[in-house]
Formats: C-alpha cells, structure tokens, sequence
C-alpha cells in the first residue's frame, strides 16, 4: 500500500455526503491549532491560505477554550478520522475534532468555510464550540 499524499483524500464536491478533510488542507489546519494550542487565538503571524481572524472570532474561542475548561492539544492523525467537510455549492463547510490533554478527542470542533479561488483555497475561521 502506498503512502497517502498530501492530496489524499481529495476535496470532494459532493452536495450529499460529508467527506473527509482533504489531505492538501490537513498541514493549514494543524498550524492553526498549533497555534491556538500556543495561546494566539488571533493567529498574530497569519497562517498560510487562512483569512485574518476578526477580534470577535478571537475573543470567541479564547472564552470558549477558557469555559470548556481543559488543555488543548495539537491534532493526532486520529482526528482525521471523524473531522468533515461537506461542499455547500460555493465552499466546503469543516468541521474538524479538537482534543484536550484530558479527555483525548474532545467535544470541541474547529468550524470553518473553505473557498477556491484563484490563487487557491483560502480558510476562514468561524468559530470553536461544542456541536
């Protein structure tokens, strides 16, 4: 069996179903937990293909993390398992699984849209919360 690319799995269009994360967007997302995990809910540097998150955005998820009471962690491979995206027509929905230091994979998801354009795809941050 080969090793799975970054391309693995693909981003699919598919209006019916949700998929799993596109192998291309894993490295993007995990560099935006890594950095909430360091505190920089406002991802300060910016993230590659990531949209500016807005001061509201970055007070949600700092009181969200705070309320919920347990240590993020970075994401395991394991959290591609049951992260999802879904194509809405004009963007993929995303919902990816968030773990903690106490619990292993949490309750917590990473909500979010990715666009195409031009230049690429290009994420933006919606919000953290419990579904």
């Amino acid at each position: 069996m080969s090793e799975p690319t970054n391309t693995d799995p693909p981003a699919l269009k598919d209006p019916e179903s949700q998929h799993p994360i596109a192998g291309a967007w894993r490295p993007m997302l995990r560099e935006v937990v890594q950095r909430f995990v360091a505190g920089d809910y406002g991802l300060t540097h910016g993230v590659s293909n990531v949209e500016p998150v807005s001061m509201a955005t970055t007070e949600q998820i700092r009181l969200y993390l705070a309320d919920y009471g347990c240590t993020l962690v970075e994401l395991p491979e394991d959290t591609w398992q049951t992260s999802v995206s879904q194509w809405m027509e004009t963007h993929w929905d995303i919902l990816v699984d968030l773990w903690t230091l106490e619990e292993g994979r949490s309750d917590l998801v990473l909500a979010g849209r990715v666009v195409e354009t031009k230049t690429g795809i290009r994420f933006t941050i919606q919000m953290v919360y419990v579904p």
